[in-house]
């Protein structure tokens, strides 16, 4: 009952921390806080420099490619089970279902997920977190937040973060220090596939908080308004569909200094 309730208290502190960041507010409608924002940038990106990506780097050149996608193919496969629930709450049963079915598939004949078979069944990937969910609900997202470690967010995602971290299985694996061990190794893992990609934006001469807050905007409205249809939103049978194709210089620009809600490191 009280591990049931820790989310919600989450999203109440999320959405109090927003409404006091709006005694900041700037001129910019969609990026109000941007002096905040900002500097959450400039901290992300100094880890990112002298951490996560040196890690990355060596974790991409010493470790085997088979072994790169099994990661990617387990920790994905475990998100598609919070993908089913999320396209259950959009009203997409097809999708849903679909999703579901993945996730039995590559769970079972697939060993744990390392495999995707399911790709190769002709059951397409799709991504959908809460944020989106609200967001076809009719929740707007409100001004942009940069998160601290997390990444670019926005007041409706960040509220919601709270429930998708409560909806990654890998948040409840046992014994704790496993699940660290796996919870960073999933995050280099992704930090790792967009390597040569960031690189090409590192060297492009732009405002790169402002390239990356308004492709992720952009991308957040395209995911739960693919049509530019207002609130209301077409069944998400082909949505956000991943592929196993390279990251291009495109995808991370979209990508680049954001976080997946996976389950944060415990400590008991």
């Amino acid at each position: 009952m009280i591990r049931t309730a820790k989310p919600f208290r989450q999203a109440a502190l999320a959405l109090g921390v927003t409404v006091m960041l709006a005694g900041c507010a700037g001129p910019n409608p969609r990026d109000p806080y941007e002096g905040f924002n900002r500097a959450m940038f400039s901290f992300n990106d100094t880890v990112d420099t002298y951490a996560l990506k040196p890690v990355a780097t060596v974790y991409k050149n010493v470790t085997p490619s088979f072994v790169q996608t099994g990661v990617s193919n387990f920790f994905g496969n475990l998100g598609d089970a919070w993908t089913a629930v999320n396209q259950f709450l959009q009203g997409n049963g097809e999708a849903g279902m679909s999703d579901l079915s993945r996730f039995a598939l590559n769970s079972t004949l697939g060993i744990v997920g390392l495999f995707d078979i399911a790709s190769e069944a002709g059951l397409p990937k799709h991504k959908e977190d809460f944020g989106q969910t609200l967001g076809v609900w009719g929740v707007q997202s409100g001004p942009y937040l940069m998160l601290p470690l997390l990444g670019p967010s926005t007041v409706r995602d960040t509220a919601a973060l709270p429930l998708d971290i409560a909806g990654d299985i890998w948040r409840y694996k046992e014994p704790v220090y496993i699940r660290n061990i796996g919870t960073g190794l999933r995050v280099v893992d992704q930090r790792a596939a967009l390597l040569d990609a960031s690189s090409l934006l590192e060297d492009a001469a732009l405002d790169r908080y402002e390239f990356i807050r308004d492709g992720f905007l952009q991308r957040r409205e395209s995911q739960i308004h693919p049509d530019g249809d207002g609130p209301m939103r077409k069944p998400a049978k082909d949505d956000d569909m991943e592929t196993s194709a390279p990251v291009s210089s495109e995808s991370a620009t979209k990508e680049l200094n954001s976080g997946t809600p996976a389950a944060k490191p415990d400590s008991q």
